[in-house]
């Protein structure tokens, strides 16, 4: 397996030109196979505005190879997981008031202000709060004192094969940020993975999470030949026989 980081950085640079935002490089699952640590340097070195991971494990790993880049945790957390999100100053996104609360109470007692994002489901149903009767909700999280609402942002749940649906999802993120107050409220917007930043204006949007663009993928038609592979497998033959 041969990595190339300069076509890494090629691609970076196309996601920057083509969503206009600044970047949430998603590594997830080793970067997606590309190897976790590397990429993270690589990425960091171009001053991404945050590295998106999956899991504690992997945020843990990004910190003890010793980037600084902030890291940004995907999904919901396991309790037993937040003390060390705190410790690591790591970023998450609350899904629910008492995930809100727990994060708030540990920031609390070590004397910090957590930066965080607010999850919104607008049709993915991975988590988030719905849209319906979201205001309540945030305004129950402002009132945390120990928490930072830096963020909102939700996922795109088909953007590579169902266009109504994706418009539907991009209207309904539009709305419910602008019902909560907009740019004025939040210093950072994200919703696109790679086909939204290929496919779809940003709109309200400051921030785009590329995945597989970042590795030379792209997942729809007609930008293949603005993207370059980064990963190449090679082999070589040992024996040829006639039989």
């Amino acid at each position: 397996m041969e990595i190339d980081i300069p076509a890494l950085l090629r691609n970076l640079s196309y996601t920057r030109e083509a969503s206009g935002c600044g970047v949430m490089a998603v590594v997830k699952a080793g970067a997606y196979g590309h190897g976790l640590e590397e990429i993270a340097k690589a990425l960091a070195s171009e001053a991404v505005e945050f590295l998106g991971v999956a899991n504690i494990g992997e945020a843990r790993r990004i910190r003890e190879a010793d980037v600084e880049s902030r890291v940004y945790l995907l999904g919901a957390t396991w309790e037993d997981e937040r003390e060390e999100i705190v410790a690591r100053n790591i970023t998450p996104c609350i899904s629910t008031v008492e995930e809100g609360i727990a994060f708030n109470n540990i920031a609390g007692r070590r004397g910090v202000k957590l930066p965080v994002h607010i999850a919104v489901d607008t049709g993915m149903g991975r988590g988030g709060f719905l849209p319906n009767g979201i205001e309540a909700n945030v305004a129950l999280l402002e009132d945390l004192q120990n928490l930072n609402i830096e963020g909102i942002a939700s996922h795109l749940s088909s953007a590579d094969e169902d266009e109504g649906f994706t418009r539907l999802q991009i209207a309904s993120f539009e709305e419910t940020v602008r019902r909560l107050g907009g740019s004025d409220r939040f210093r950072w917007r994200h919703l696109s993975n790679s086909s939204g930043i290929l496919g779809y204006p940003q709109g309200c949007c400051n921030l785009a999470r590329p995945g597989l663009m970042l590795y030379g993928v792209s997942p729809l038609p007609g930008h293949q030949e603005k993207l370059d592979n980064v990963m190449t497998l090679k082999s070589r033959v040992t024996l040829v026989r006639s039989v």
